[in-house]
């Protein structure tokens, strides 16, 4: 079965959360009294439980999941619905969660760390550090460099023409092969354009693994989930096969008209656009070093080059700017047509937000949780909708 539906959905989805920013406010909320952090804290769990129990109960979801964290905590969390449909085993806030595109913002920050330790730069070119594709690979590509590999805009398609060839290799060849396959032909795209590929973000993790000899899912493990005690963090469908310690993803047939489970995930040679699953805490781990002012892994020189935008991308985030941010946010989200997460990053506000359910229909899932999105931003500011 081939789905391949890892992807921005739309770049600039928080356009839509612009008229949240509807009356003057005053965010005095961003800092809240500590004193009553607690009492605030299980109330607004309780309102996002009440939101999440209503999207399940409407049977728009099996399970859901939403947060508001800080750079130090999680300061609301909730889960509603089931690990998988007719289960009875419910989806706990403890559950891991598939982060499908949302994985380009860890694969663009691993690179970044091979950056800052002189391993690759910005502008090292794909031809310099893989030589030997030279002659296998058209000229159009020769100077593509890094930068243009993590903000979309290396002339690549979407895809790879099949992410299931050669899977008797082991996987730094496997990705090594693939790339050799795709770029035979001219630029799909104009060079220095945005086109949104999934295909890039794996000849950026080729460029890689090529300087290090290690392949992406352990330079992810060693250079930045162990680093940030990411403890949950893995690969592919978050469910042990066949059993439900885990939720498990879903479809919505169209000719049931109901969701139905599915343990889906793409190729494993897909993997660094998109097929990483962990907690909500350990993204926010994550998320924080955006928020934090220190971390342990990169100096936040290179974390603001992850986010300097060359149009509205940057290194594995949309980046806009809206009025009740204080300066820029940073959004993605993600889905393997099974599962689908969205992400709002405030850096200047000290906030992130988070919705993820176990489930995607493409035609309602995106709206469903942008609109949670939009309710726990006013939820966390006070900003009321007129």
């Amino acid at each position: 079965m081939k789905m391949i539906r890892i992807g921005f959905l739309s770049i600039l989805l928080i356009v839509l959360i612009s008229w949240i920013y509807t009356k003057k406010t005053d965010i005095q909320t961003e800092k809240q009294a500590v004193g009553s952090q607690t009492k605030q804290e299980s109330v607004k769990s309780d309102s996002i439980l009440q939101i999440l129990t209503k999207v399940v109960s409407d049977g728009k979801a099996p399970g859901m999941i939403a947060a508001i964290i800080s750079s130090d905590s999680v300061i609301a969390i909730a889960s509603a619905g089931e690990r998988k449909i007719g289960s009875g085993i419910a989806f706990t806030t403890n559950d891991l969660v598939h982060l499908g595109s949302c994985t380009k913002a860890m694969t663009s920050t691993m690179i970044t760390t091979l950056v800052a330790e002189g391993k690759l730069n910005w502008e090292s070119k794909l031809i310099d550090v893989i030589p030997e594709i030279k002659g296998s690979i058209h000229a159009d590509y020769y100077n593509i460099t890094l930068w243009q590999l993590l903000t979309h805009r290396a002339g690549l398609s979407k895809n790879a023409m099949d992410w299931d060839v050669h899977e008797q290799k082991e996987i730094i060849e496997r990705r090594l092969t693939i790339l050799k396959d795709n770029l035979q032909k001219p630029a799909t795209y104009k060079y220095g354009e945005f086109h949104y590929s999934n295909l890039g973000y794996m000849v950026a993790a080729c460029m890689a693994e090529k300087v290090t000899g290690i392949c992406w899912e352990s330079l992810m493990q060693e250079r930045l989930f162990d680093p940030l005690g990411m403890s949950s963090a893995g690969f592919g469908a978050p469910n042990t096969h066949n059993q439900i310690d885990q939720p498990w993803g879903h479809k919505n047939t169209w000719y049931w008209y109901k969701w139905v489970s599915d343990q889906y995930d793409n190729s494993e040679a897909l993997a660094p656009a998109g097929m990483v699953h962990c907690s909500i805490v350990d993204w926010a781990k994550f998320l924080s070093l955006q928020l934090s002012k220190e971390n342990p892994i990169l100096e936040h020189k290179y974390l603001n080059k992850l986010i300097e935008p060359d149009g509205n991308y940057a290194g594995g985030w949309g980046i806009i700017e809206q009025p009740w941010t204080k300066g820029v946010v940073l959004v993605h989200n993600g889905s393997n047509g099974v599962w689908y997460a969205e992400v709002v990053v405030a850096p200047k506000l000290d906030r992130a937000f988070i919705v993820a359910t176990n489930s995607c229909d493409f035609g309602s899932t995106p709206a469903i949780c942008n609109n949670i999105i939009k309710k726990l931003i006013r939820m966390e500011l006070n900003i009321s909708k007129e």
